[in-house]
């Protein structure tokens, strides 16, 4: 249709990259450019930690669960949601910050995605690769402790960004269909659309370059959340005062 959704139905995640350094110049356009993402109510609650650091960037490797891209790639960045800054601006002002709010904690997770979505895409403009990092969830207290995060502040994900050295396929989407709706939410059909779609990505996953397995989409989803999702979450945010106890 046009250039710019040509690039975004184009996405990739990228785990390997050449050895080739991103200059500091691009790597701040690229935050610029998160800067721009739409933010709730002007509330700009991300805040970007670049991690240089090669003994950190092992330790984050390795309490993202051994994902050793997040070691060797040129560029890794920590997206944090980050209502610190807002307490100080009422304290500026003399008033008294509320906090602890799920209407926050929403917020400024969304606008952690949404700020990080505008650096990915403005990245795969510049032909450079990135990758998502949940896995940093998973020892979050740990990963605040090494980046020095106070109250009010906490890592949504951490991105790898550098130049791909491989060209893995894209990965079939959900069936528009599925996805959207009109006037109102009706799943009649989805059942079959689902069984379809898992016949679909059972075919990439048995045809890509690495990494092949029989699974369908379904089975995959159903494994995934038959278990529980990061249990240690709810505390930790209390205790950073993102949620009332």
């Amino acid at each position: 249709m046009n250039s710019t959704i040509d690039l975004l139905k184009s996405h990739r995640s990228i785990r390997v990259f050449k050895d080739q350094p991103i200059a500091q110049e691009t790597i701040n356009e690229l935050v610029e450019a998160g800067q721009a993402a739409a933010t709730s109510s002007f509330i700009q609650a991300c805040t970007v930690i670049q991690v240089n650091d090669p003994e950190k960037r092992q330790q984050l490797a390795t309490m993202a669960g051994g994902q050793s891209y997040v070691e060797t790639a040129p560029t890794f960045l920590v997206f944090c949601a980050d209502m610190k800054r807002h307490q100080l601006a009422c304290e500026m002002n003399d008033a008294q910050m509320q906090s602890g709010f799920t209407e926050q904690f929403i917020t400024a997770t969304v606008d952690c995605g949404l700020f990080a979505q505008n650096v990915a895409i403005a990245a795969e403009s510049l032909d450079l690769g990135i990758v998502y990092i949940g896995g940093l969830r998973n020892k979050i207290a740990d990963v605040s402790k090494l980046l020095d995060l106070p109250d009010l502040v906490y890592p949504v994900f951490g991105m790898c960004i550098g130049v791909p050295d491989q060209n893995p396929e894209v990965k079939p989407r959900l069936p528009l269909s599925v996805v959207l709706k009109q006037d109102s939410y009706d799943d009649t059909k989805d059942r079959e659309r689902l069984a379809d779609y898992d016949s679909h990505v059972k075919t990439y996953y048995q045809s890509r370059g690495s990494n092949l397995k029989e699974t369908g989409w379904t089975d995959q989803i159903s494994g995934m959340l038959a278990k529980e999702a990061r249990p240690h979450m709810l505390p930790f945010l209390q205790e950073r005062g993102f949620i009332k106890r």
